[in-house]
């Protein structure tokens, strides 16, 4: 597993459990929610002796000793027994699965994050689901029991987090967390719709694509037939203080060659597209794979032994593209005074491609301003934002800088930004102003930085001439990283998301016509990137669909509506009035004693 994958499965595994699938509102609010936020405040209360759900004046509780018992044991007493009778025995597993796996990070780790500016924004999100018996011991008792239930021989698990938090009821507001839910439904729905939009238009765009013979081209499944090596240099820009390494992948030809940088995710390295980087070398590439100091794995290591104070900084935002351009600038300098480099690189056809924080990186350089004017507007970002990656972005807020920061580079000709973040610190001001050809590759189930707001939706905005848009349907923000060797936090397999490898192919696939046709000027590589070609390589579980453009209003309705509309008051409002008449009826319908877990007041 990768850095990247740990810290942003870290940031969102919470999110990632689907509404749709409900183990209904009462265990789901809470058995789901509470997998993830953490301070040490040691209280004379051992634990919660109750977890209560409460909407309004109902309120329905089970003794927390009664979970324990059935998560050990598997004995379901009378309390138990209300409730379980309507639920299927699969998710009676999954119960006990939720309160017994650990997360795999110890207290120092998970007290680390959870003191950064953002995951106290997490915490202070959480704590309108998670209440204690008072204000105090809502955000700092979650804090505090998560940390502290890290700490158990066990590791941290939901029931070490119940027996931890310090009051002796913890009550979780089922109206916040329908209000939630029902923001994440009409979410879901919309980023649905916009998936079909594209499949639609993907189907549209095949039946009509140029009828060119693919009989007679090259297996892409198979590497190239260059031989390559690879070297690594170490990088001194004194003009920043910023040292980083860089792995340079050379095919042994004696020409120059055009040159490809991949640019990794926050909390990743240089390992992470090792595949990617040998493959296009394999093609007659020069391929230069930078580690971004600032927001690597190295400095994640940092963050969580307690060296660093926060994920990252706001310079990052800056320094990276930086780090390209002074890459691009060392490699012109040595290639006139080294003999190992002489001759090797064309730099004047320059290609980039990144994921996640990398894919910003690609669309600056690619000639995406920052756009300070748009981040003023938008940040902080709502409270009730599902949109994780906001606040990463919102972090230029701290930045001083002038209106416009032009990050971009003449010498790179052509990018793919991998589920990119941008929609903020870029947005549609500074994408309308790329020139040069783009591709965006976004996934379906992406919950760091969701596929409609950062990339279905910016793809709209580009006015370039030739861009694209593919979608990996099931593709999760980690699909398209491989594993790495330098992994410090495991991610679940359900977080990954089904067959990377497939994933992982596809991005080999779309890669090297893209930059063959518009770094190295090969026009016969065109004939892979449309989308009749793209539905015959398309594999299931992960089909893959390619557009060239995309019209998001559609009988009048725009979608492109969506992140504002299920962030504001009024939606709030509008969602815990729909709720409400559904959650009364639930609730009362149960007419079981007081004192069991469907316990009605009188």
């Amino acid at each position: 597993m990768t850095q990247a994958r740990g810290i942003r499965a870290f940031l969102i595994q919470n999110r990632k459990s689907k509404i749709q699938n409900r183990i209904g509102w009462f265990s789901g609010a809470f058995l789901i929610t509470t997998c993830l936020i953490p301070t040490i405040i040691p209280r004379p209360v051992l634990g919660a002796e109750r977890l209560t759900l409460s909407y309004g004046l109902l309120e329905r509780s089970v003794s927390v000793q009664s979970l324990e018992d059935y998560a050990r044991t598997g004995k379901i007493d009378d309390e138990l027994a209300a409730y379980f009778q309507y639920t299927p025995k699969e998710r009676l597993e999954q119960i006990k699965q939720v309160l017994l796996t650990p997360i795999p990070l110890n207290a120092v780790q998970v007290s680390q994050f959870l003191y950064t500016p953002i995951g106290e924004r997490l915490l202070e999100n959480l704590a309108t689901v998670i209440e204690g018996e008072t204000r105090a011991t809502g955000l700092y008792g979650i804090r505090a029991a998560l940390i502290l239930a890290a700490a158990e021989p066990e590791g941290l698990t939901l029931l070490n987090v119940l027996r931890k938090f310090p009051s002796s009821r913890l009550s979780i507001n089922l109206a916040r967390a329908l209000q939630l839910a029902n923001l994440a439904q009409s979410f879901l729905n919309q980023t649905q719709q916009a998936i079909a939009l594209i499949q639609k238009e993907a189907n549209q765009e095949a039946t009509t694509a140029s009828p060119e013979s693919i009989s007679n081209t090259i297996n892409l499944l198979q590497p190239g037939s260059y031989q390559w090596q690879k070297q690594t240099i170490n990088l001194n820009d004194q003009s920043r203080d910023r040292i980083y390494p860089a792995d340079i992948y050379l095919p042994q030809v004696s020409q120059p060659r055009p040159v490809i940088v991949i640019s990794h995710g926050l909390g990743s390295d240089r390992t992470s597209f090792v595949y990617l980087a040998e493959y296009l070398a394999s093609y007659g590439f020069v391929v230069a794979v930078p580690e971004h100091p600032g927001s690597n794995a190295q400095q994640l290591q940092a963050l969580l032994s307690g060296r660093a104070a926060n994920i990252t900084s706001p310079r990052e935002f800056i320094d990276r593209p930086l780090d390209v351009r002074y890459l691009l600038d060392e490699l012109a300098r040595r290639s006139r005074s080294e003999p190992a480099f002489r001759g090797r690189f064309n730099l004047e056809q320059v290609g980039v491609i990144g994921q996640s924080f990398g894919g910003y990186t690609a669309l600056a350089l690619a000639g995406a301003p920052i756009n300070f004017s748009q981040i003023q507007q938008s940040c902080p970002p709502p409270q009730d934002t599902l949109n994780v990656s906001l606040l990463l972005q919102c972090l230029t807020a701290e930045l001083s800088l002038p209106e416009e920061y032009d990050l971009s580079d003449s010498r790179i000709k052509a990018a793919i930004a991998i589920n990119p973040i941008n929609s903020i610190v870029l947005g549609k001001d500074s994408l309308s102003q790329i020139k040069i050809p783009v591709m965006i590759v976004s996934s379906s189930n992406d919950t760091a930085a969701p596929a409609l707001p950062e990339q279905i939706q910016p793809f709209t905005w580009l006015t370039t001439t030739n861009k694209y848009l593919a979608l990996i349907s099931g593709g999760t923000h980690f699909s398209t990283i491989a594993e790495s060797p330098n992994s410090v936090i495991p991610v679940p397999e359900q977080v990954i998301g089904p067959n990377p490898a497939l994933a992982q192919r596809y991005v080999k696939f779309l890669s090297l016509p893209f930059f063959q046709s518009y770094v190295a000027n090969q026009s016969s590589y065109l004939t892979y990137l449309n989308a009749d070609y793209i539905n015959r390589i398309s594999q299931q579980p992960l089909p893959l669909s390619l557009v060239r453009s995309l019209n998001l209003k559609t009988d009048n309705t725009s979608l492109l509506k969506v992140t504002a509309d299920i962030e504001t008051e009024g939606t709030l409002r509008s969602v815990k009035n729909s709720f409400f008449e559904k959650s009364t009826t639930l609730l009362e319908s149960f007419e079981v004693p007081c004192g069991t877990l469907l316990c009605r007041r009188p």
